[in-house]
């Protein structure tokens, strides 16, 4: 069983700045790529950013410059920092985690979603 429990959403003014974190939990053997995910209302789930095991990263051309995702490998845990916030960076912000558990296998398994809005 593993588990991706996200935290640190919240509101927040246009222009500021706040900090997701998500730790994977369980029978865990290797992370591959954890990253975040975005939805918004009437809108498709759109990738906002990856960190892939080998220290490369990967961001949403709406996003870069303003978000940085980095890893905590001891602690199972990816962050997301995000600045200069923008009204239409609202959405429920979901972890998503690349995992082989020690049963074997590669899956992909997804937290509860954090909500995050940007007031104007």
């Amino acid at each position: 069983q593993v588990q991706l429990v996200e935290s640190g959403g919240g509101l927040v003014q246009s222009g500021g700045s706040l900090r997701l974190s998500c730790a994977a939990s369980g029978s865990i053997f290797s992370i591959h790529t954890m990253g975040w995910y975005r939805q918004s209302p009437g809108k498709q789930r759109e990738m906002v950013a990856a960190a892939i095991s080998g220290g490369s990263t990967n961001y949403g051309d709406s996003v870069k410059g303003r978000f940085t995702i980095s890893r905590d490998n001891a602690k199972n845990t990816v962050y997301l920092q995000m600045n200069s916030l923008k009204p239409e960076d609202t959405a429920i912000y979901y972890c998503n985690a690349e995992i082989t558990p020690y049963s074997g296998g590669r899956f992909r398994y997804w937290g509860q979603g954090t909500q995050v809005t940007v007031s104007s």
